[in-house]
C-alpha cells in the first residue's frame, strides 16, 4: 500500500512541518509530503523543503491579507491536485481557504490550531489565553471550513498555564505538544486509508 500522499501549505518558520517531515523520514508516519506550498516566498519552510528533498513551490497569494484571490486559490488546487495529494495539512498557513479548496478537498484539509478550540480562535491564541487568565491551554487539530478556526475538532493536548508563565514560555510549550500531536493525527489518517 503506497504511502498517504500528503500537501503541506506554510507561511512561516516551519517547525510543524519539519516535525512532520522527520516523523516520515524516522519511518514512524507512513505518509510522503508530496509537495510544499508557501504564499510567502522566503518563508522557512521552503527551506525545509529543499532540505528534506521535497518540492517546494511559492504561491503568489494576490493583493488579499488574510485570505488568497480566487485564482490563487484556483492554482493551489490544480498544484495539490497535479501531486496527487491525499490530505492538505496546514502547518502555519496564516490565511483563511475558501471555496475552491473547500470543494476541492472537503474533509482532506486539516488544521493546527494553538489554543482548546472552541476558546481562542485566531491570532496569538496563547496571548489571549494568559490574558484571560487560563489555568489550562493547549493545541488543537481540526478539519478546515470556511470560517476562522471553527471547523470539527480531531484531536486536542492540554497544556497547563503556570504562574510565572510569559507568552513565550507558554507558547513554547504548546509548540512541544504540537510537535507530537499533529503526526499522531496524520497517522491516524494514514492508518484509516490503509484499513479501506
Amino acid at each position: 500500500m503506497a504511502a498517504l500522499r500528503l500537501g503541506i501549505l506554510g507561511s512561516g518558520k516551519g517547525s510543524n512541518g519539519r516535525a512532520i517531515l522527520e516523523q516520515i523520514r524516522a519511518g514512524h508516519l507512513k505518509a510522503e509530503a508530496a509537495i510544499i506550498v508557501s504564499d510567502v516566498a522566503d518563508a522557512g519552510i521552503l527551506d525545509i523543503a529543499r532540505e528534506f528533498g521535497v518540492r517546494g513551490v511559492f504561491l503568489p497569494p494576490g493583493h488579499f491579507r488574510t485570505r488568497l484571490t480566487t485564482e490563487s486559490e484556483e492554482q493551489l488546487v490544480r498544484l495539490l491536485r497535479d501531486a496527487d495529494v491525499e490530505l492538505v495539512v496546514l502547518a502555519g498557513f496564516m490565511r483563511v481557504l475558501k471555496t475552491p479548496m473547500l470543494k476541492a478537498f472537503p474533509h482532506r484539509i486539516i488544521n493546527l490550531h494553538p489554543s482548546l478550540l472552541p476558546k481562542f480562535p485566531g491570532l496569538a491564541a496563547w496571548k489571549q489565553a494568559l490574558e484571560a487568565g487560563e489555568q489550562v491551554t493547549g493545541c488543537t487539530v481540526h478539519y478546515v471550513d470556511a470560517g476562522v478556526d471553527s471547523g470539527e475538532i480531531i484531536a486536542q493536548r492540554e497544556v497547563p498555564v503556570l504562574p510565572n508563565d510569559t507568552p513565550d514560555t507558554l507558547h513554547a510549550r504548546i509548540q512541544e505538544q504540537e510537535r507530537q500531536l499533529y503526526p499522531e493525527v496524520i497517522r491516524r489518517f494514514a492508518a484509516e486509508r490503509s484499513a479501506i
